[in-house]
């Protein structure tokens, strides 16, 4: 039952991340809820299994610590590196032609749909 708790708790902090750090619009919606919940649970198993007791408040922090950690490394890095490589592959269609002069001027997400 313990480790239904830490895993909604894990999708809190995910969904927390997701919604309190630039550029989430650049990953869906349910990623990062994901990515927190499956940290949370892991670290939870892996707690258990090196002896922590379930009713100990340590486990419960060491394990919504490391997820909080988790999420917000995971939002930071994936919102960087996926506007990065959208920069790159626009730069790129650019040079080649591919992309209307007008949508060069503008942001990714203003190209104009053929």
């Amino acid at each position: 039952m313990e480790l239904l708790f830490v895993t909604l708790g894990g999708v809190l902090l995910g969904l927390l991340a997701r919604y309190s750090l630039p550029r989430r619009t650049t990953s869906g919606v349910l990623l990062v809820p994901a990515i927190g919940a499956a940290v949370a649970a892991v670290v939870w198993v892996a707690l258990t299994w090196a002896g922590l007791p379930w009713d100990d408040p340590l486990i419960w922090l060491i394990t919504f610590l490391v997820t909080a950690a988790a999420v917000v490394l995971v939002a930071l890095r994936l919102g960087a590196n996926r506007s990065r490589h959208d920069e790159e592959r626009l730069r790129t269609l650019a040079k080649a032609g591919a992309v209307p002069s007008r949508a060069r001027s503008g942001s990714v997400a203003t190209t104009a749909r053929r």
